[in-house]
């Protein structure tokens, strides 16, 4: 099972979102639908969402900080199961590794020296830290109220 979500944003921060659950983790665009609510994605989806956008919000608001004529940011991320594959007995083993790739696509007036730099900000994204590094979660029930 793959998933891919792209997300495209403008400098002026609108949005375009396009999904694919395929095989292949390379689907073409021509695979890809538009999404018009957040239902429409499985929860691994939303997460390739929230990846994306929180990216390409960053990056943006970098941009404009510092001057820069950024005019869009795609972010093209996919989550995969990622099977051993040297195991001597990967029959009897299901063992897996789960993986996101992203790819950070940047368009506008920028110099190599920009685009690198923002590159490198764009690892800076809270979700990006939160699904590298980890997170501690605590779930509890909520208290009824009447």
């Amino acid at each position: 099972m793959a998933e891919i979500v792209v997300v495209r944003m403008k400098s002026s921060f609108e949005a375009e979102f396009l999904a694919a659950d395929t095989d292949s983790p390379h689907a073409s665009h021509r695979e890809l639908k538009p999404v018009q609510a957040l239902h429409e994605l499985t929860p691994y989806g939303m997460m390739l969402a929230s990846l994306g956008s929180c990216t390409a919000i960053l990056l943006h608001s970098y941009a404009r900080n510092h001057g820069l004529d950024l005019l869009e940011v795609e972010v093209r991320a996919s989550y995969d199961r990622v099977f051993v594959e040297d195991c001597e007995r990967c029959e009897e083993i299901g063992e897996y590794t789960e993986q996101i790739e992203a790819q950070v696509g940047l368009m506008g007036h920028i110099s190599d020296g920009e685009r690198n730099k923002l590159f490198l900000i764009s690892k800076h994204c809270p979700i990006h830290k939160i699904l590298h590094d980890g997170i501690q979660t605590v779930f509890r029930p909520a208290e009824q109220t009447e």
